[in-house]
Parts: structure tokens; sequence; C-alpha cells
């Protein structure tokens, strides 16, 4: 059952979103931005409360929502996993990006990559820079918008599908280190962190297997930890050792210092290097487990 509810998920994934008054997740940002709202504390100890507690209602909410679906029928929970996963829409932006690049439509790329990839401000980033990005949002969005997910379907169900997702909206939306999000959004930073462990590490893993190179091995064993995400590092550095390039970002960190820079070009490797990695990584999570005697 499992394995045809993930197919159902993925075909239907490739006609696109679900309408936006239907899409759960668009439902669990609704409830985020409610909450956001709602805070009022002033202490640090006020507003990590108030994001435990925020943040846990959402919890218990999307959990038992998939906890219902639990013994509906395959094409059911196929239906209901789709929307829990973001792989056209995640491969569109990229190729949107890159067309832009290739028409030396600079502002255009900026503006598709800060819309639709990345929350750092574009308006002064290069067209390198812009390359660069978008092939570290699609590696980092490889394993947060696809593979994770899928894993916590295979491991928990709905339940756990739509918990991940809960959890890594919430962190797209409260997890800033920001004077007003230090404290409030810490519980969500910190769950995302914890539930991405695993997916991370096997999109990483995948895409060095794929690439079949050694020295990809060696620059993700180097750079795998040099971004502040405990998390994102791992296929962000796989993805920049396999292609040769350069992945940075000011200021903040660099993968693959050696590497050269990143152009538009490398786009469309990037992306067959992302079908690659999820093409492996859905075979290891579509094996069947042996039952117990």
């Amino acid at each position: 059952m499992l394995r045809r509810a993930v197919l159902l998920a993925l075909a239907l994934d490739a006609w696109g979103e679900p309408p936006a008054h239907f899409h759960p997740v668009v439902w669990m940002g609704n409830y985020l931005k409610w909450a956001r709202q709602q805070w009022r504390g002033q202490t640090p100890f006020l507003q990590l409360a108030e994001g435990t507690l925020t943040w846990t209602l959402g919890a218990v909410i999307s959990a038992a929502a998939g906890q219902q679906a639990r013994r509906l029928p395959w094409w059911a929970q196929g239906v209901l996993l789709k929307p829990l996963l973001a792989r056209r829409a995640l491969f569109d932006a990229v190729r949107a990006v890159h067309s832009a690049l290739a028409h030396d439509d600079l502002p255009e790329a900026r503006r598709l990559l800060s819309w639709h990839l990345v929350s750092r401000d574009t308006a002064e980033l290069s067209a390198c820079e812009v390359a660069g990005a978008a092939i570290e949002s699609l590696a980092e969005n490889l394993s947060d918008s696809l593979i994770a997910p899928l894993l916590a379907y295979r491991v928990g169900g709905l339940r756990l599908a739509a918990l991940y997702r809960y959890a890594n909206t919430a962190d797209a939306m409260w997890g800033y280190r920001t004077p007003e999000l230090e404290w409030v959004g810490k519980p969500a930073a910190r769950t995302d962190d914890l539930l991405n462990l695993a997916p991370s590490r096997l999109t990483a893993l995948c895409a060095l297997v794929v690439a079949g190179q050694p020295k990809a091995w060696r620059v993700w064993w180097q750079d795998r930890y040099v971004t502040t995400s405990p998390n994102a590092g791992h296929p962000m550095s796989a993805f920049a050792g396999a292609l040769g390039i350069r992945l940075d970002k000011r200021g903040v960190y660099t993968l693959n210092p050696a590497g050269r820079s990143p152009c538009a070009a490398d786009l469309p490797r990037a992306l067959q290097l992302a079908e690659r990695t999820f093409g492996l990584a859905l075979l290891v999570l579509l094996v069947k487990r042996k039952s117990r005697a």
C-alpha cells in the first residue's frame, strides 16, 4: 500500500499544486500567521513559552489530522500525501531562474529567486550569486520538500508526514534569529533541526553516490557543517562537490571554496543531479521491509 500511495502522490504532483483553499500547507501557514499575531510576550521566557504553546497546538492538530487518515485506502492516502510534497514546484522554480539568467535578465532572475526559493535579500546579487543561491535552495529543498516528507510517511504514515510538513513550515516562517523571533521561534527551529537530521544526510549520500566522484565526498566531509544549520550543509556541500562549483552566502559561509563560480549553465546540471538523487532516494524509501518471523 505504501508504495502505491507514494507513486500516486508523485504522479499527482506532476499536475501541480491543489487550489490554495484546499491545500493543507496553506492552512498550516495561515495558522502560523494567526498565531504570530497573538504573541504579546515582552521577555525571553514569555516569548519562548508563547512559541512553545502555539507551535505545539498546531503540531497536535496536524498530527491528529494525519492520524485520522491511517485507515483510508492507499489511493486516498496518496491523494492526501501529494500536498505535502513539492517536487514540481521546486524544479519549476529553478528552471524559471535558469531561463531568466539564460536570457541575461538579471533583475527577473533576482525576483524569481526571491519569490520562490530564498528569503535573503536578492537585490544586489550578481548572476553567479543568483545561480549559486538557486542551486543551494534546490539541494536543501530536495531534502526538505520531497525526501523528508516521504521518509516521514515511510516511518510514520500521514500522521508523521503532516507533522513534518507543519514543523518545516513553522521553521520557514518563525525560525529566524531576529529580535522579534529569536526566542518565540526557537521551538520551531529546534524541532525542524531534529526532524531533518536523517533526511538531509540521506539526500547528501544519495547525491554523492549518483555523482560517483571521490572529490565530491571530500567536499561534503570538509564542508557539511560550515552552514549555520546542522542539516542544510549536507545536501548543499554534496551538490557543490558533485558539480565542482563554489557555493557561498556573503559573510555567512562558503562551500567548496576551491570550486569555480557557478553560472546559468550549472542549473540544468544541478536539476539533473537532483532528479538522479531523488530517484535513488525513492528506491531506498520504497524497499519493502522484511516481515518478522
